[in-house]
């Protein structure tokens, strides 16, 4: 009988927490501090001028509602966030142009011949241009977003993490644990799924099978031919194709060796990865825009992209 592992698999603790605020006074942010002392220093200053001519009592009835509200403001939150920047963004997102459309170029007011109304409260305004995070694509293949920094993308390839053993399990853990313990700027982590077509690899086999040195070969390349058309007609291939976006303000530099630091790092956990230059991050970002186009060839034939075995089992 096989001997048992005894080795119990690894959780590895990796704080959640690290852009929480910090609390300064009584429990509370210094968010929190600001939004109740501008409401205490506001009250105060009201009551300063009312003093002589309104009731202690008629004034803090007045005053409660208020400082209730501004208390609320402060320890709510909402979606995850604080309720104030919860509400500035609503704010933000009714007041700005909900039809966009892709133009670099000035809109101007439609002619006065040209209906955009079908009464006299429902006026169609007129759509703004899209603006998009990114300015373009450096040479190095860095997203350029103007103000916010820069990014870098990294395509990784996934681990075959069912098929090893217990101890095994543990050193990747271990290893992708590290990584994320070092990072010290945003990074995302994009993992999708598409479907693979084979068309194109047992068009190429066809075609190089007859220069083959032996008959046994050139039939075994057909046979590989015919696995091929069968697997593709019995059974959904997916491709799964993981993309590592490495963020960072202190410049391109900074930005391109947080990068390669991801590279060396992920090695440790057994991922193959690759930073994009800038015909491969063109590419994946028109696919991320565009995810019902054909997926490019060099996404399931090799490096920089991910690949995906159906034997390899379960990947992590």
């Amino acid at each position: 009988m096989p001997r048992p592992n005894h080795d119990e698999p690894l959780r590895a603790r990796v704080p959640a927490d690290i852009e929480r605020p910090d609390r300064i006074v009584f429990g509370l942010t210094l968010r929190q501090v600001v939004i109740l002392t501008v409401t205490a220093l506001i009250l105060y200053a009201v009551w300063t001028a009312l003093a002589t001519v309104v009731n202690p009592l008629y004034f803090i009835a007045g005053s409660i509602p208020v400082a209730g509200a501004a208390f609320f403001l402060a320890v709510s939150r909402r979606d995850g966030i604080s309720l104030d920047a919860w509400l500035s963004a609503a704010i933000r997102h009714h007041r700005t142009p909900h039809r966009l459309v892709p133009t670099d170029e000035e809109i101007h007011p439609t002619p006065a011949w040209v209906t955009t109304t079908s009464g006299r409260s429902d006026t169609l305004p007129l759509p703004a241009p899209l603006r998009l995070p990114a300015k373009g694509i450096t040479a190095d293949g860095l997203i350029d977003l103007g103000p916010d920094g820069t990014t870098a993308l990294v395509s990784a390839s996934t681990v075959a993490f069912g098929l090893r053993s217990t101890g095994e399990q543990n050193g990747l853990v271990a290893g992708f644990a590290r990584w994320l313990n070092s990072l010290d700027a945003p990074t995302q982590i994009l993992v999708r799924a598409q479907r693979v077509d084979l068309t194109h690899v047992a068009d190429r086999i066809e075609h190089r099978a007859p220069g083959l040195p032996h008959p046994a070969l050139e039939e075994a390349a057909r046979s590989h031919i015919g696995f091929l058309d069968d697997l593709a007609a019995e059974r959904e291939l997916l491709h799964r194709q993981v993309t590592i976006a490495v963020h960072g303000r202190r410049g391109p530099g900074h930005t391109a060796h947080q990068a390669r630091e991801a590279v060396r790092a992920l090695a440790g956990c057994e991922v193959t990865a690759t930073v994009l230059d800038a015909d491969n991050t063109q590419m994946t970002l028109a696919a991320c825009l565009d995810p019902a186009a054909p997926t490019p060839s060099w996404a399931t034939t090799g490096i920089p992209e991910s690949r995906h075995d159906p034997e390899d089992g379960d990947d992590a």
